[in-house]
């Protein structure tokens, strides 16, 4: 009897202790982090962000069920991160998870928000199918909101979340000075650029003056595709801004083309000699790359005028960066006629090569004759990743850095019924840049901080069929020796038991 009344309330004990871890769990969140990426570790950038957090904000989070076992995966993670800002933001930060798959209004609602839904592929009954499913948020701050449109499997959360956060919540944007004076494109000229950088900067024309110098408000000046020849005593503006700790990005035509003409030429607006001093030097040549733009050619053919695509390696497709956060994540930025960029500067500053041509690329002298009808061949491309942009930084923390890319127009809109849209990752490149320039938070660091990719190493044929049996047999080989050692016991017990002396 008394052994019943321990075990009873030994049970109670056990019981109430649970409730309590139960109930504490509820109120408190605690989360070890052992992954060699401090995956579930909220970053100081991310912190900041959530203790400059003065108002309610709340993130709608649309995610559909009834997914594959990766996205629910997704799902979980990401709820996992709202916890964290929730606790970080002293609860300013709340959220609510939506199904919109079976709700025509909800759904409309989140594509009128920004977020669209996707199609992913999925096995049912062994057989292949499409899915729409919706996997994005959005963050609520007042009358104002940010869409994240796809949080992907592996994606940098962190990051898109922060990201989202921040440009509501901004009051004080930092300056960013785009240069005028010299040829350069007005704001309408680069309106994709501008559009990008206007959410978490202020941008402003700026003109050197010989009577004012007024460039240490900006964080980061902006030189696009000038086209005059800059005086002297205007470098030596810039370069106290940088000594003072200003930034710079630089987007220079140093070759250029007169299409009517076919004719390729070396262009000179003081900006080169300038860099050069620096130990950055564009080459006199074009960047020809198998991996390239087309351009349309018009052909008479009879009475009739006919425009076809033909491949124009002068336009190359830049594929390939350097991990580093100004381009990571940039899938294909085409330059327009880009010249290749080398560095044979001195050891007080390290130069950091950004963006490379393929594998299959080369350089022509300039000036040049264009050839249109010119058969491109694997002898013409000799070369393979040639630097296209790059960034120098100095080892004196004090001073500014400055972005490189050996292109002036991949930005370019162009205005009035010339303007064109570019590809996407050309501003990426620019904007990321800038932001990567001028970001004194740490949140530019984030924008690489996912899942990485450990895929399982790959074998032979013969080891997969070897594998497989052993995978199928040795349970079955364990269970029959387990029951084999079991009869074999049993056995001896009786034998044992049979004998004349066993008491």
């Amino acid at each position: 009897m008394k052994n019943r009344k321990q075990v009873t309330y030994t049970l109670l004990f056990i019981a109430g202790v649970l409730i309590l871890v139960n109930i504490l769990a509820n109120s408190f969140f605690l989360r070890l982090d052992f992954t060699a990426d401090r995956r579930y570790t909220l970053s100081k950038a991310t912190r900041k962000i959530l203790k400059d957090i003065k108002e309610p904000i709340t993130v709608t989070a649309y995610f559909s069920k009834d997914v594959p076992a990766e996205i629910q995966k997704v799902r979980q993670d990401f709820k996992e991160l709202l916890v964290e800002y929730s606790n970080n933001s002293r609860h300013r930060v709340a959220f609510e998870f939506v199904n919109p798959s079976d709700n025509e209004q909800l759904q409309q609602k989140a594509a009128q928000a920004g977020v669209q839904p996707i199609m992913i592929k999925v096995r049912e009954k062994d057989q292949m199918k499409q899915q729409k499913v919706f996997l994005g948020a959005v963050v609520q701050f007042g009358e104002k909101s940010e869409a994240i449109p796809v949080i992907q499997p592996g994606a940098a959360m962190e990051y898109a979340l922060s990201s989202a956060i921040k440009k509501l919540i901004v009051t004080d944007k930092p300056a960013v000075g785009m240069l005028q004076g010299q040829g350069e494109p007005s704001l309408a000229g680069i309106h994709q650029a501008y559009t990008s950088l206007e959410v978490m900067y202020n941008v402003d024309l700026v003109y050197l003056t010989d009577t004012t110098y007024t460039l240490n408000k900006y964080k980061t000046i902006v030189i696009v595709a000038p086209r005059d020849t800059i005086r002297d005593r205007y470098l030596a503006q810039l370069d106290r801004y940088l000594n003072e700790g200003g930034n710079l990005f630089i987007a220079l035509n140093h070759v250029d083309a007169n299409f009517q003409q076919a004719r390729g030429f070396t262009t000179n607006t003081g900006f080169d000699q300038w860099l050069k001093k620096k130990g950055v030097t564009l080459e006199d040549n074009f960047v020809i790359d198998d991996n390239s733009g087309t351009v349309g050619v018009t052909q008479q053919q009879g009475g009739f005028t006919m425009t076809s695509q033909i491949q124009f390696p002068y336009l190359p497709i830049i594929s390939k960066f350097a991990k580093h956060p100004a381009v990571e994540g940039l899938e294909h930025v085409i330059l327009q006629l880009a010249s290749s960029i080398t560095f044979n500067g001195d050891s007080t500053n390290t130069w950091i090569p950004m963006a490379f041509t393929s594998e299959k690329s080369g350089t022509q002298p300039s000036p040049l004759v264009f050839d249109i009808k010119k058969q491109w061949s694997d002898a013409d491309y000799t070369r393979k990743n040639l630097v296209v942009a790059g960034a120098l930084v100095p080892k004196k923390q004090k001073e500014g850095k400055i972005m490189i890319v050996a292109n002036g127009n991949f930005v370019v809109n162009g205005e009035g019924q010339q303007a064109q849209e570019v590809q996407e990752d050309n501003v990426n490149l620019m904007v990321n840049s800038i932001d990567w320039l001028g970001d004194d938070t740490g949140l530019i660091e984030l924008r690489t901080k996912g899942i990485p990719s450990r895929p399982l190493k790959q074998i032979d044929e013969d080891k997969k069929i070897y594998l497989k049996c052993i995978n199928f047999l040795l349970p079955i080989l364990l269970i029959i020796g387990y029951g084999i050692y079991r009869m074999n016991r049993n056995r001896n017990i009786r034998m044992k038991r049979m004998e004349a002396h066993y008491v």
